[in-house]
């Protein structure tokens, strides 16, 4: 047995996790080899907003506190579709058309949150690109790792997943209804690269009732695919988090 504790720093609403950082600290527990061509896929699903600063033990791939499960991963063995790749000059353009820079729900959020101060959150803001051949929607921002995340020139697992997290809820309908996510599965072939700017994609993939799919690729700077994750959102009440 081992524990997850999530700091408040990789917050997504104010008084809980980033829902990425938390299943890529949980995969990077529950799955003996989390990173590389030989990788597999690992599904998180999120069962309640994962606490701050809580010591939660890990058992069977389960993230517990108290007797709650909180998270749960478990590794898949199949392929998981990447978004198609943006040119970085226009991921870099469509930041400045990101909606969080107008109304954001989440503005302390670890990955997206436009309150969080260079060095301190991740801030990707993904604004709307061309569409893939499909004609489906796909937002893009540049994402350049700073050095207070650094293991040995590279970032952990847990923020490149945060990184794959939240551009999937801009590609969604996160401007019509507050969603926070439920589900996330990524597959990780390298880790990014600290001080070397990258480019995050992320993919409609469609809508039924409460719930919204999405997906996201990171690509370092050579266009090279580092990561891929699909996403399960729920729409929630704005009053539970206000």
């Amino acid at each position: 047995m081992t524990e997850l504790l999530v700091p408040t720093r990789f917050r997504g609403p104010a008084s809980s996790g980033n829902g990425g950082w938390t299943a890529g600290a949980l995969a990077a527990l529950a799955v003996a080899d989390p990173v590389g061509e030989a990788a597999p896929a690992v599904q998180v699903t999120l069962r309640g907003p994962p606490p701050l600063d809580t010591s939660m033990p890990v058992a069977d791939g389960a993230a517990r506190d108290g007797e709650d499960v909180v998270a749960e991963a478990v590794p898949l063995e199949r392929d998981l579709e990447p978004v198609d790749p943006v040119p970085v000059t226009e991921a870099s353009a469509a930041m400045a058309t990101y909606p969080g820079l107008t109304s954001h729900p989440f503005p302390s959020c670890f990955a997206c949150g436009t309150g969080r101060g260079p060095g301190d959150g991740l801030r990707i803001f993904p604004g709307e690109v061309t569409a893939d051949p499909s004609g489906r929607t796909r937002v893009a921002s540049t994402w350049t790792p700073d050095p207070s995340l650094d293991e040995r020139g590279r970032v952990p697992v847990a923020v490149a997943w945060a990184a794959l997290d939240c551009v999937g809820g801009w590609a969604g309908d996160l401007t019509e209804r507050l969603m926070v996510l439920g589900r996330m599965t990524a597959r990780l072939t390298d880790l990014p690269r600290v001080g070397v700017e990258h480019v995050v994609v992320g993919g409609a993939r469609g809508r039924d009732g409460r719930k919204t799919f999405t997906a996201a690729s990171l690509y370092d700077g050579d266009g090279r695919l580092v990561g891929t994750a699909e996403h399960v959102w729920f729409a929630v009440d704005p009053a539970a988090f206000s």
